[in-house]
């Protein structure tokens, strides 16, 4: 049965709403976006017994946060070759639109081509721009490219990464920014300090995770190596001082609610703090990070806000405003997104 909310005098189906509503993406990880049934192309073309469908989605399951960064290793061992990224990103726009996204700053892990692959990125970087010229064109929603180091690598793959994107972005300006993921614990950000300083010199713009699987010092050390804006920041709400300054600062989070539950990093949708950060006055944008290993993706989580956070539908339009006003976009092309988003429904 559709949901229905009363707004002035008539009667709306919320669902269909939030599709339409022009959203952006801010934290959606490539390797992340990988459906089982893709997965099953991928191992046909590469494994000797290739996965079943069944098979392939039992790769999704997983109890606890290492539980998940080893799914996302089984998931994206797959990912062999250049042509495979083209497929993904593709795949990746064509879903996205599918939502009402109508723009996506998406996570590639050179980390993951430098160490596991062993090789170099150039050939995987003209795929994903193949993939994502092609998804422009037919599907009308763009993406920029935050290149995403695995700061548990350690700093001397990260500072590999970086500098890498910084000359990439130069060919390609559709490379926008550089981020930290994996394991905080085994890759604190003040490790990555004069990278990020070397970074915002050579003109990227710098994101973390921070606070998503240890506490609140992790998030002040994103914002203190320079990090514009914060990935799940979920521990931020245990120290009120970091509370006050990211409301203060208007630092962008980068919030992911489905993905804390289901990596085990919050309890449950009831211990979440989306709301509360919301109503604290901090710059909250709604994200997916990693979909079908979630069951969730953007349009999910702006009717699970809706429904189980009791955002109003003007809130909605708020937070899918917030998420234009935080990408890396040109001005004018912001102002524009912003626009639609203020003249929807």
């Amino acid at each position: 049965m559709a949901r229905k909310l009363a707004k002035q005098d008539s009667q709306i189906d919320v669902v269909d709403w939030l599709r339409g509503l022009p959203k952006a993406e801010l934290h959606l990880h490539l390797e992340g976006t990988i459906k089982p049934e893709t997965l099953v192309e991928l191992s046909r073309r590469h494994d000797p017994e290739p996965l079943t469908l069944e098979g392939a989605r039992a790769l999704y399951q997983y109890e606890n946060f290492l539980g998940f960064l080893m799914s996302f290793k089984a998931v994206t061992e797959r990912l062999r070759r250049p042509e495979d990224y083209e497929l993904i990103t593709y795949n990746m726009i064509r879903e996205l639109a599918t939502q009402g996204v109508v723009h996506a700053e998406v996570y590639v892990s050179f980390g993951i081509i430098y160490y596991w692959k062993k090789t170099e990125v150039e050939p995987y970087v003209e795929a994903i721009e193949r993939g994502r010229e092609r998804g422009e064109k037919d599907f009308n929603t763009s993406v920029l490219w935050i290149v995403d180091a695995v700061r548990h690598f350690g700093v001397d793959e990260g500072a590999r990464v970086f500098r890498k994107a910084a000359e990439l972005k130069e060919k390609y300006p559709s490379i926008v920014g550089i981020g930290i993921g994996g394991d905080e614990a085994r890759g604190p950000a003040d490790h990555f300090r004069d990278l990020y300083k070397e970074a915002k010199a050579a003109g990227l713009r710098l994101t973390a995770h921070a606070g998503e699987s240890v506490g609140p010092e992790s998030v002040w050390s994103a914002i203190n190596i320079g990090a514009e804006r914060i990935g799940h920041a979920l521990a931020a709400q245990h120290d009120p001082d970091l509370m006050e300054v990211l409301a203060r600062k208007q630092i962008p989070l980068e919030i992911n609610v489905t993905s804390n539950v289901r990596t085990g990093c919050c309890n449950g949708f009831k211990e979440h703090p989306v709301r509360q950060y919301f109503d604290s006055g901090l710059m909250v944008t709604l994200n997916s990070d990693d979909p079908p290993m979630f069951g969730s993706d953007l349009l999910g989580e702006y009717v699970l806000a809706q429904d189980q956070f009791g955002f109003t539908m003007e809130q909605m339009r708020e937070l899918a405003a917030n998420a234009v006003e935080a990408s890396f976009l040109d001005p004018a092309r912001k102002l524009a997104l912003l626009q639609q988003v203020e003249q929807y429904g």
